[in-house]
């Protein structure tokens, strides 16, 4: 997760922008520092305070991050279906055991 920290200015390795408190305590964020940080609209962020400083850490979500990553194995339907009802058959037989 990438993360940066506001006080009175938004900083981001090399990047650094000052930024205002709007309406109902709502922060903007200028454009260009959502791109370099991949976030976009509806994102999550979880905020924490630590001395005196609201951190913020965006939470990548799970399937964008799975539909990102390169495969690195390839199965079929088929092969994908056997090993479920294998997996199942072994749960099963654990479980009445």
């Amino acid at each position: 997760m990438s993360g940066f920290s506001i006080g009175s200015w938004c900083v981001l390795v090399g990047l650094v922008v000052k930024t205002r408190v709007g309406r109902k305590g709502a922060i903007y964020l200028p454009r260009r520092l959502l791109e370099r940080l991949g976030v976009s609209e509806g994102d999550q962020v979880l905020l924490r305070v630590e001395n005196g400083k609201v951190i913020l850490e965006f939470i990548p979500d799970p399937f964008l991050l799975a539909v990102k990553q390169k495969p690195w194995s390839e199965t079929t339907v088929e092969e994908f279906e056997r090993e479920s009802e294998r997996e199942q058959a072994e749960w099963n037989a654990e479980s009445t055991s």
